[in-house]
């Protein structure tokens, strides 16, 4: 037998296995025919492994989304992958609003106090670009690629095999077809014999899907792995931005008063959102925002003296005009002529200097 007549008949006995599937899954459609069904552990992974692919690239694309909101950023990304070549770097949004920032304030004059803000903050917010690159960079590494890995890997391969437990399903069931319609003694022994292979093959396709399938909650352990890691990340990221605008604002807040225009008024500093202390006098707004009783307020500026307050929060002095304070202590407070709303000048012993007056609790 030449090669021609092997692939020849190769061929001819694969059209007739297909055909064979093909005839025997119409059946089942149309009712005609029965059909084996696979065990209540088997159909429970299947179910459970298409549950993790769908869920894991939608988590997959939203996360890409969050990462890279710029579709079309995203698209090149995708296209330098498939060509295995490395992405050109490109300047991120916080970058470039940094950058023109800094040339804003450069041009304005460094010297003057609108100037030297735009630099302070353009550096700030380049700094976050730094950040945010690095979050991309990491998150894409430990998290992004696991899951894309999964999708792209070992998922085809259980699809893979789960097509071909189909495929041995089809052939068993179509075997048992027509064992049922041999008459004659000779092709009734010939569709058992058949039967018995068929079986076997289902058999064994059966149990290497279910070994495959069950590798699934090791998926999940290895991906809740990465899940920590990313959290890991945006935990690092926020932290980065939170003390670079903290920075930020001390550096703005210790700009010289005359640096203000006469029409601008001094804003006091918010309390911090973690603080779990709420003085008596203290109302939350729907901003979640704590601010001072008016009453009280209305009280001090009526009153010519001074009054007793106690310190909700810590509070650093943002320049040597203000007073630093510790929570819990109780200053002496008063107001002055002139001064903003939203301050009083604070007294400790020798120590004076104004006070935010969100951070403060009057007393009677």
């Amino acid at each position: 037998m030449n090669i021609m007549d092997f692939n020849v008949k190769k061929l001819a006995a694969d059209a007739g296995t297909f055909l064979s599937r093909a005839v025997q899954f119409t059946e089942e459609k149309l009712g005609q025919a029965e059909k084996t069904e696979l065990d209540a552990h088997l159909e429970n992974l299947l179910s459970k492994a298409e549950c993790t692919k769908v869920w894991t690239e939608k988590i997959m694309k939203q996360t890409e989304v969050l990462l890279q909101p710029n579709p079309n950023a995203r698209i090149e990304e995708f296209v330098y992958e498939k060509l295995d070549r490395k992405a050109p770097s490109r300047i991120n949004n916080p970058e470039l609003l940094g950058q023109y920032m800094i040339d804003a304030g450069t041009e304005f004059g460094p010297g003057t106090a609108y100037g030297n803000a735009l630099i302070k903050c353009g550096e700030t917010q380049k700094r976050i670009g730094t950040a945010d690159r690095e979050l991309i960079q990491t998150s894409a590494l430990n998290f992004l690629t696991p899951l894309r890995n999964f999708i792209e890997g070992d998922y085809k391969t259980i699809a893979k095999e789960r097509k071909l437990l189909q495929n041995k399903r089809l052939d068993l069931d179509a075997a048992k077809t027509r064992l049922k319609k041999a008459k004659a003694a000779e092709t009734r022994a010939s569709s058992e014999q058949e039967l018995r292979i068929t079986q076997s093959e289902f058999d064994r396709q059966a149990e290497i899907t279910r070994l495959l399938l069950e590798g699934i909650s090791s998926t999940h352990a290895h991906h809740l792995r990465c899940l920590n890691d990313f959290v890991e990340a945006q935990m690092t990221y926020y932290a980065q931005c939170y003390q670079y605008m903290l920075d930020l604002q001390k550096q703005l807040g210790s700009f010289p008063s005359n640096y203000c225009n006469n029409n601008q008024t001094s804003v006091a500093p918010v309390p911090s959102a973690s603080s779990n202390v709420i003085g008596s006098s203290a109302l939350t707004s729907t901003s979640g925002l704590v601010i001072t009783s008016p009453t009280n307020l209305i009280d001090l500026k009526e009153c010519s003296g001074s009054r007793k307050a106690r310190v909700l929060y810590d509070y650093d002095a943002a320049n040597s005009s203000e007073l630093s304070l510790l929570a819990d202590e109780v200053i002496t407070v008063f107001s002055v002529v002139g001064m903003d709303s939203d301050w009083l000048m604070g007294e400790r012993g020798n120590q004076k200097g104004r006070v935010p007056i969100t951070y403060l609790e009057l007393l009677n």
